[in-house]
């Protein structure tokens, strides 16, 4: 490809929408173009890296024993019904009807799918395993699109489905998938970290996430530096180092506590610390009311509560909803309450003579007790682990980082079998629900999550294996004929000798301005033709992470690119 045929243009300025390094360069360089909120178009130089995206991952699947086919993504809304995920995707799933009425989805994701298309096509155990996957555009209403193609509306995704008879031959396709996942990351430079996950609304017992480490992540990840242990903050447990208590508990009193609301404000006023204190937060499950208590210190998780309760939609209670049942916001405590649920956490163990809320309003207890002054109906983990924390598996301190997610697995069980009926004959003659797995990796965000890895202060680095191309071939003084020629002439032969080369045949350009762009778009090996280095036989290379260049002989220029680049 020549640079005077290219769609795309590199800009000079930093676009101000850009919020991570990996968006402004995409931007900056042409390989991205936005179209709407979360809605981008991919440019050449982008398509050609999706391009060896998608051929990395289609080898990977073929070596794990998957096949390959398509389905649609607009599907029938009654699928998503009967699975109960209409309800559970809510307002990300997109919805619309045909001009009969008919309702349809536009899928941000294949369970129902691939399930209606196994249960009509596996009879017998003999059918089994079998894993599936695809590579087809998925939409999601995302509230707030961010970060060019780490979180957008409509996206490439590979997403795999594996069908088994048992535990152990779920457990080996699972990990065949993780396998080929972490192949796939290695093949684009990009290291990766196991994290354990929650399955959210795709359902699910057990699942993995894989996280690229970055500041500019939206996920953070639990981390333990002595043992294995890596989870997402969502699933992530720890242990509290145990508070010395009183040798007796005390005797419940009230304090006037005039216009306290906060556990800030309260510490403060009575000069104690957070872990001294029960933290009281409402919320609305469906429609249920649900009182949550918890330390003082620590914070709910809602993706652990959400999944205790069991509920489709869980969010915080307003002042309406909590006045109605007789209860005072701010000042609440889990002493004397029956009318609602009461979750507590295992922190309301560790620690006697608590501060809690008195019910009323300028009022809070002291020395409240648990479970002498309380009860709860569920006492479960419902914390926030934190680094500070203790380890579940070990005694060493947990960490934290920020990551962006490029990859997630789980093993789904027999929901969407026993759902839809996808059985199988097994070896008793029973017809039995199928075991199901699903492993998805979005395309788009694994090429953005590889620019967030690999860049500098100039511009992107590719890994050689999803470089657009591998050459930049720039000509200085194009308007010298000998240097014209020489140029156009290593630009065929490179593509004859299967090198795919970019070459920058500008002729109204700078050189200072090619160099730019050629830093800026990140080709792993740059090739300069001047007049000086001709004469002489010679061309300059140079990789992109160097910075040095070198002088090759125009004759083993071939050569040198398979030894050293190819």
């Amino acid at each position: 490809m020549k640079f005077t045929h290219m769609l795309s243009k590199t800009l000079r300025e930093d676009p101000p929408e850009a919020e991570t390094n990996s968006h402004k360069l995409m931007l900056k360089a042409g390989l991205i173009h936005q179209v709407s909120s979360g809605v981008y178009a991919y440019l050449p130089l982008a398509w050609r890296s999706l391009k060896k995206l998608e051929s990395i991952i289609r080898d990977e699947m073929d070596q794990a024993g998957a096949q390959e086919l398509l389905m649609p993504s607009l599907q029938p809304e009654e699928l998503w019904r009967e699975t109960g995920r209409k309800e559970a995707f809510g307002d990300n799933l997109f919805s619309l009807e045909d001009r009969r009425g008919r309702p349809m989805v536009l899928a941000p994701t294949h369970e129902e799918v691939v399930t209606n298309i196994v249960r009509s096509n596996v009879q017998s155990y003999r059918d089994l395993p079998l894993i599936l996957y695809q590579i087809q555009t998925k939409f999601r209403d995302e509230p707030r699109p961010r970060a060019g193609l780490v979180r957008v509306r409509e996206f490439a995704m590979k997403d795999a489905y594996s069908f088994n008879s048992d535990e152990e031959s779920l457990d080996r396709s699972y990990q065949a998938m993780a396998q080929a996942y972490k192949n796939i990351y290695s093949s684009c430079s990009l290291p990766v970290l196991m994290a354990e996950a929650d399955s959210g609304a795709i359902g699910g017992k057990d699942s993995h996430e894989f996280i690229c480490a970055t500041p500019t992540g939206e996920d953070t990840i639990i981390t333990c530096p002595s043992c294995s242990y890596t989870a997402n903050s969502e699933k992530a447990q720890s242990r509290l180092a145990p508070i010395i208590t009183p040798v007796a508990e005390a005797e419940v009193s009230q304090i006037d506590t005039p216009n306290i609301k906060t556990i800030p404000d309260l510490c403060r006023h009575l000069n104690i610390v957070p872990s001294q204190t029960l933290k009281a937060v409402f919320y609305m499950a469906d429609e249920e009311l649900i009182f949550a208590t918890i330390r003082g210190d620590l914070e709910i998780n809602e993706v652990k509560l959400k999944n205790i309760l069991h509920c489709s939609d869980l969010r915080i209670a307003n002042d309406n909803e909590v006045q109605a049942a007789g209860l005072v916001a701010g000042s609440a405590s889990p002493v004397g309450i029956t009318a609602i649920r009461k979750i507590g956490d295992h922190s309301i163990n560790n620690g006697s003579n608590f501060v809690a809320g008195g019910n009323q309003e300028g009022i809070h207890l002291a020395n409240i007790n648990y479970p002498r002054d309380f009860t709860v109906d569920s006492e479960d983990d419902i914390s926030l682990a934190e680094p500070g924390h203790i380890c579940p598996n070990c005694d060493s301190t947990l960490e934290s980082t920020r990551g962006v997610e490029v990859g997630h697995i789980f093993k789904l069980g027999t929901f969407f079998s026993e759902t839809l009926g996808a059985l199988y004959l097994d070896q008793n003659g029973d017809h039995t629900p199928i075991i199901m797995g699903c492993y998805g990796i979005g395309v788009g965000r694994l090429l953005a999550a590889t620019i967030e890895l690999n860049h500098d202060e100039k511009g992107i680095l590719f890994p050689k294996n999803i470089a657009p191309y591998l050459v930049h071939l720039i000509g200085l003084n194009l308007s010298d004929d000998d240097v014209a020629k020489s140029a156009e002439d290593l630009y065929h032969q490179l593509w004859e000798s299967g090198i795919e080369t970019l070459y920058d045949n500008r002729t109204d350009q700078t050189p200072g301005v090619k160099f730019n762009d050629s830093d800026l778009i990140g080709l792993p090996l740059r090739i300069v033709v001047s007049p000086r280095n001709l004469k002489n036989g010679q061309l300059e290379v140079k990789t992109r992470e160097s910075n040095e260049s070198e002088l090759i002989k125009s004759t083993d220029i071939v050569s040198w690119i398979s030894s050293h680049v190819g």
